[in-house]
């Protein structure tokens, strides 16, 4: 009887943390792996590599948990997450908390084994992971502040690497927080009838019928700062190869959302981790031809 109750607990637990949805964990991921091997160039030091993979996965995690939290009043009236453990009753609102916390800190302990600056910067990464999910009721750019916090690992790992933020890691940043833009946007597609009876503010309401528009000016702007970063650091066709993977997602991307019809939205969505792998995939293969 126990262990079937320790066992329900932790299935409740990790449906909270979306286990079984990972594309999250791979959104934040691709920008750090860029970041990673472009500064090391090619060759990230074992520790980094381990710390942010496990940090990364962590924090999303942890990220969940605060979401579902501050949503707890509204998911119940949205289609997409009306069966979430806290709406359904499964998971109280203390218990996400806790959950959260724990997983902050289990991700913290992780950074301790960084040098200073990467500790510093870490609570920079905590308060935008923190204040992003309560935006949504501010401000009509939520999308906005997730790009800022789920790029900070960007910085982050760039520090760690290399004991200081290169110049190029903040234009990774940049992209970073444009392509999260850009997705989120797409994201918020898929809600946003839903969010418009309940007064939920998005990038999405708030362009209106410019929303496609906007969308695709985001990607090929991340497109091109990842071009220039690749023409002022020498990287050979292979990185070029991998962007030119990363424009045909692109394109899929508009064929699906200038429909607008949420499950056509929600595939682009998704299409953005190719996307991201695609971009990585270049990178990698950068380096280990050279």
């Amino acid at each position: 009887m126990q262990t079937g109750l320790i066992a329900d607990r932790l299935t409740q637990y990790l449906r909270l943390v979306r286990a079984d949805k990972p594309i999250g964990a791979f959104l934040l991921l691709w920008p750090m792996l860029w970041t990673l091997w472009l500064v090391s160039e090619g060759k990230p030091d074992l520790l980094v590599l381990l710390v942010f993979l496990s940090g990364t996965f962590l924090m999303r995690s942890a990220g969940c948990a605060i979401n579902d939290y501050a949503d707890r009043h509204i998911d119940g009236a949205v289609a997409r997450s009306k069966d979430r453990p806290i709406v359904s009753g499964r998971v109280t609102p203390a218990e996400a908390l806790l959950v959260a916390a724990t997983l902050a800190l289990m991700s913290f302990a992780l950074v301790l084994t960084m040098n200073r600056l990467t500790i510093l910067l870490s609570f920079v990464g905590v308060a935008l992971a923190a204040v992003y999910p309560f935006c949504k009721r501010v401000t009509h750019w939520p999308q906005l502040v997730l790009g800022l916090a789920f790029g900070w690992a960007v910085p982050m790992v760039s520090a760690a690497q290399t004991e200081r933020i290169v110049p190029m890691a903040w234009w990774i940043y940049l992209a970073a927080i444009l392509w999260a833009l850009a997705y989120d946007t797409i994201y918020a597609m898929v809600d946003r009838d839903d969010d418009l009876k309940l007064g939920v503010k998005s990038t999405a309401i708030w362009l209106g019928r410019y929303d496609v528009a906007m969308v695709m000016s985001v990607q090929f702007s991340v497109l091109f700062i990842l071009f220039a970063i690749g023409v002022s650091n020498g990287l050979s066709w292979l990185f070029f190869s991998g962007l030119a993977l990363a424009l045909l997602t692109v394109g899929r991307q508009w064929t699906l959302i200038r429909t607008r019809r949420p499950a056509d939205c929600f595939q682009a969505f998704l299409l953005n981790n190719y996307m991201g792998a695609a971009i990585f995939l270049g990178v990698f293969a950068h380096y280990l031809a050279r």
